[in-house]
């Protein structure tokens, strides 16, 4: 295949993999160019050697993540003030590593093909869903633009999330690509083989099976109601901690509260919501408390809060405080996992300079642990209990998994999207927050200072979505449950099966090799070429 077409095909699989992950809540259903965006990467790896398919897979994630990523070069320039070429540096460097895990799939997948074709359809599912898991975990993690995240809207399709995490659906859906690869190769081939029947039958088995378990699991029970009013008071993040603002932002967030506080049980503002450390400052922070105690219902919003060090070193966290009806802290959540390179500099030492080159880069420490709030309402004054997931934390399964079995009623995040600027990122970060949502089958309140805030019920439906960059405010009704799917319950366990099935059928096709007819093909051509 000439290097134009390897080319072209990447890019193509590349893009098709980046719509399908912008996640826009209206508009066109992107999210269906997942189920064939890896057939032009398949297609580039007929006939390929393992290094050239690992090359032709990293070039395709390469393209797929500066279109699933690109926005980094907006929060960096545009709020980091790094140089823009600065900027679109890092974006390609971080492409780049994410592009290997793509490229590692292709390797393995080229691998089974040339010497136990037969368990390639199944041992690809599972190899994609091994290193989505890896890169859910290493290097502090980064689960942005997992396969799964793009049939978010499909809510039947979804529900097998409450078994397997959002990687069950990543699992189908590379089940599907590869089957219709199989199938098209079938038919174009010069010397059609067996028809790959089994492959097919079981992706129509599988996409059917979990269709109907979604239907099945889409009725939700009765059960009690609370009703939060969410505000999104869309602040500059160039004005956002300029002190010259801090009365206008507050006189916002005041209208804001006015127009939901009486009909709540609940307000929520977004994270770092104060443009001032609420326990340090107390002229400011007595205007905050004024406005609980004007709307009579709780209130969680984000302020960093300062501690020091037992030698007196001081430093941050990025809290999620709870205040009463009457002014009182009542409890509060540190974020438990940073955000790298925002929050705080990975390996300090070696990388001393980038404090000085990014423009708030917090010194931020991460939090104890799950804390659950806890708030009394209703003529009775029962308790109510949730969990807090800060910005980047709701990407993240497992940690959200964990909230959720301290034994929470609902679950809240709250974060700051204007460090995205007007990309598509706002929509992909709520996008996840659904995932969420249906693994622990709990209902989902988030606060955005510029959106998309919103409420979505335990089985992923967007009951209200608010549009970017607008002054909004929302009151809505969510279910509250008891976290009870096998989710919540056991986590990882089908990552973890996939990533053992994964490893076993690479090491037991180097014990069963046998010449597959794409192998066959391969060699042929090689000799070809060399007495040429």
């Amino acid at each position: 295949m000439s290097k134009t077409r390897v080319w072209f095909y990447c890019l193509l699989a590349g893009t098709a993999y980046s719509l399908s992950v912008c996640n826009l809540i209206d508009g066109f259903p992107w999210g269906l160019f997942a189920w064939v965006a890896l057939l032009p990467l398949h297609r580039v790896l007929i006939d390929a050697t393992p290094g050239r398919a690992f090359l032709r897979g990293w070039l395709t994630g390469f393209l797929a993540f500066i279109g699933t990523m690109y926005w980094v070069v907006t929060a960096m320039h545009l709020y980091g003030k790094v140089p823009l070429p600065v900027s679109i540096v890092l974006m390609l460097v971080l492409a780049g590593y994410l592009g290997l895990y793509v490229g590692l799939y292709a390797w393995g997948f080229i691998r089974l093909e040339q010497r136990w074709a037969a368990a390639a359809w199944i041992a690809a599912p599972c190899l994609w869903v091994s290193l989505e898991y890896v890169r859910t975990h290493a290097f502090s993690g980064l689960p942005w633009g997992l396969l799964g995240y793009s049939q978010f809207q499909w809510l039947p399709l979804i529900q097998i999330s409450n078994v397997t995490g959002v990687y069950g659906v990543s699992f189908l859906i590379v089940l599907v690509n590869v089957s219709l690869f199989l199938l098209f190769r079938w038919m174009l081939s010069d010397n059609p083989q067996k028809l790959p029947w089994i492959p097919l039958a079981s992706a129509v088995a599988a996409v059917l099976g979990v269709w109907l378990y979604g239907l099945g699991q889409l009725p939700l029970p009765p059960s009690d109601n609370l009703t939060v009013g969410v505000v999104q008071a869309n602040i500059d993040q160039a004005h956002k901690w300029d002190t010259a603002y801090r009365k206008e932002t507050l006189k916002r967030y005041r209208r804001l509260t006015e127009t939901v506080g009486p009909k709540s049980d609940l307000i929520l503002w977004p994270e770092a919501a104060t443009p001032f450390m609420f326990e340090q400052e107390p002229d400011y922070r007595s205007l905050v408390t004024g406005m609980t105690q004007k709307a009579g219902v709780p209130l969680v919003f984000g302020s960093p809060a300062l501690r020091r060090q037992s030698d007196g070193t001081p430093y941050l966290l990025n809290s999620a405080y709870l205040l009463s009806p009457s002014g009182d802290i009542t409890g509060r959540y540190d974020k438990q996992h940073l955000v790298p390179f925002g929050e705080y500099i990975p390996l300090e030492r070696m990388l001393f300079f980038l404090d000085k080159l990014v423009v708030g880069i917090g010194d931020f420490q991460p939090g104890p642990g799950p804390t659950l709030l806890s708030f009394a309402r209703g003529p009775d004054r029962r308790q109510t209990r949730f969990g807090v997931a800060i910005c980047f934390e709701v990407i993240f399964p497992d940690l959200v998994r964990r909230l959720t079995r301290e034994g929470a009623d609902f679950l809240v995040t709250i974060t700051n999207d204007a460090w995205f600027g007007d990309t598509v990122a706002p929509h992909q970060h709520f996008g996840m927050v659904v995932f969420r949502a249906v693994e622990n089958r709990m209902a989902f309140a988030r606060a955005a200072n510029t959106g998309v805030s919103g409420l979505i019920d335990p089985t992923g439906r967007i009951l209200t979505a608010t549009p970017v960059y607008t002054e909004h405010s929302v009151i809505g009704s969510i279910p509250l449950s008891t976290p009870s799917t096998f989710y919540t319950q056991f986590g990882d366990v089908f990552a973890w099966v996939c990533v053992i099935m994964a490893l076993f059928l690479l090491s037991f096709a180097r014990l069963v090799y046998r010449p597959s007819a794409v192998d066959t093909r391969f060699s042929t051509r090689r000799k070809g070429a060399r007495h040429a």
